[in-house]
């Protein structure tokens, strides 16, 4: 063979060589593509699947999802089978302190939801607040338009003040050593202990001095009556020597008040108890929410 011939068979060999070298690539970049695309179809099949967005956790064998909404630091906890309605309770303040009643609830098939209101004292900040999260909630996740409320302590300023402004969107109110004045606490006014910084810190949310704080006409004692013309059932719970939140300074006011409107409430007192609370047996509790929630 001349030099010329074995020139061009080498220039064939390497050519081949060359194409299954090409070809092997080609089939390597495929089959990458190919992985980073399932891939990706999982994932996003993994987060549409994921109720809500946010890191996922267990309360109490529940799902419990912890995300950010309008920057706020929210929490739902959905139930395995999802109740009728979509009904849920909405807790003001102190999440995952005695969750008894929404164990039970959820349990039923009701959500249980949390939107953080800290420092604000159920202020108009923090009215404005939850009406967003409610939004959120109710248009986007196709919750109850009229959620069972829940507080606990200074939570009561803003389930009040939310529901006087919302009594349309109100099932039921469950009050647990709930202040509904905060001239009691944190202003310490009265008998009770109050909190000298947190009454700053109160009067500072609502934009008031001191003088404009103790003659304010607008705690949740004063505006009882858009909740009994709406037909909003009560429940306290309270402690019998509460020094902190006194039944006679928060409580006892609604009570007697809400009676006189024609309004529904239900006061259970623990006999020698302080602030503390919830119910060791919540029975009283959950029944009090399914009987007054409505499909």
């Amino acid at each position: 063979m001349s030099t010329r011939g074995k020139q061009k068979g080498a220039i064939r060999l390497m050519n081949k060589a060359n194409l299954r070298k090409t070809t092997a690539w080609k089939a390597a970049f495929v089959l990458l593509t190919l992985t980073v695309l399932l891939g990706c179809t999982h994932v996003a099949t993994m987060v549409a699947e994921q109720p809500f967005p946010g890191v996922k956790s267990d309360f109490h064998g529940y799902d419990m999802y912890t995300f950010k909404h309008n920057d706020q630091k929210c929490i739902v906890v959905t139930p395995r089978q999802v109740a009728k309605g979509k009904p849920w309770i909405w807790r003001a303040r102190f999440w995952g302190h005695k969750p008894q009643a929404e164990i039970t609830l959820l349990e039923n098939g009701f959500h249980v939801a949390f939107v953080n209101v800290a420092h604000l004292f159920g202020s108009p900040k923090a009215v404005k607040r939850w009406d967003v999260f409610y939004k959120y909630l109710t248009e986007k996740h196709g919750f109850s338009k009229r959620p069972a409320l829940e507080g606990m302590s200074r939570g009561g300023l803003i389930i009040y003040n939310w529901a006087a402004a919302n009594p349309d969107k109100v099932s039921s109110i469950y009050a647990d050593a709930a202040v509904t004045d905060f001239k009691s606490w944190p202003g310490g006014k009265g008998i009770g202990d109050g909190q000298l910084n947190r009454w700053e810190g109160c009067l500072e949310a609502y934009g008031l001095t001191e003088e404009e704080g103790l003659a304010y006409k607008k705690n949740p004692i004063d505006q009882l009556k858009p909740l009994a013309k709406a037909g909003i059932p009560l429940l306290h719970v309270c402690g019998e020597i509460d020094m902190i939140v006194p039944i006679s300074e928060n409580t006892a006011i609604v009570e007697e008040r809400y009676k006189a409107l024609g309004g529904e409430i239900t006061v259970i007192v623990k006999k020698s108890v302080g602030h503390a609370h919830g119910l060791d047996d919540p029975t009283p509790v959950v029944e009090f929410v399914l009987k007054n929630t409505k499909e």
